[in-house]
């Protein structure tokens, strides 16, 4: 599946999130400590809390971070001693499920617990165990934790649909259409419902896809032409 790696996640983005963290607790704890006694107890205890959870939030960050790197890991002889490297891709396939398995399952129900789970979900997909593919998609999609579930919507409504359950496939993408998000445009996802009904309703993919040839975004107008030029080969 394309999509499953379309988007790179980006730590820095973690880190942007933990470094607002720790500024609202320094600023907070600033505005407490004024108020002396009882405020500045409540002061220290809330800046125990902020503190600790964005200590936790590092954690799931680096956990996450780690088993990202053995996605590209070396296979084969490694080209230094500190990059990690596996004799087959097989070894490599189970060191990959192993790292997000342990985040998905002790951090599940956090951000960095879903990411686990949408990996753990491609690489079953690109193994061929779609139910898995699916179970898991499914788990980061009624997270609702935005934007990781619209990549999840994208990726199951392709699953549905390659089992015949196309409705319940649009159903999740026109969510998203409803509902963009900053990993998944509008755009996008009328895109992708195109292609998604274009075996069995061609005219209606091409009524959705023809408004967007010359968008702004020339990804998107790219991406439209290509899906148009789909279409035209079908017909043939």
């Amino acid at each position: 599946m394309a999509r499953l790696t379309r988007k790179e996640l980006k730590t820095d983005r973690f880190a942007l999130e933990v470094q607002h963290s720790v500024e609202y607790v320094s600023e907070h704890r600033r505005q407490l400590v004024l108020w002396g006694g009882i405020g500045a107890a409540a002061a220290i205890l809330i800046a125990a809390f902020f503190l600790y959870r964005s200590h936790e939030r590092s954690v799931r960050q680096e956990k996450l971070a780690n088993a990202m790197t053995l996605l590209n890991a070396q296979v084969g002889p490694s080209p230094n001693r500190f990059a990690p490297s596996f004799p087959t891709e097989a070894d490599r396939g189970k060191a990959v499920e192993k790292a997000f398995g342990e985040v998905a399952t002790k951090y599940a129900g956090t951000t960095e617990g879903d990411i686990a789970e949408f990996y753990l979900a491609a690489h079953a997909a690109d193994a061929g165990r779609i139910d898995e593919a699916s179970k898991r998609y499914k788990i980061v999609v009624d997270s609702g934790k935005e934007p990781y579930a619209s990549e999840a919507k994208l990726s199951l409504a392709q699953i549905y649909a390659s089992q015949g359950k196309v409705a319940d496939g649009e159903k999740l993408i026109q969510s998203i259409i409803d509902h963009p998000t900053e990993l998944v445009s509008k755009e996008e996802a009328i895109i992708a419902m195109a292609q998604l009904i274009a075996p069995t309703d061609p005219a209606r993919a091409r009524k959705l896809l023809e408004p967007l040839r010359g968008f702004p975004r020339s990804a998107v107008s790219r991406a439209a032409l290509n899906a148009l030029s789909d279409l035209d080969q079908q017909k043939k």
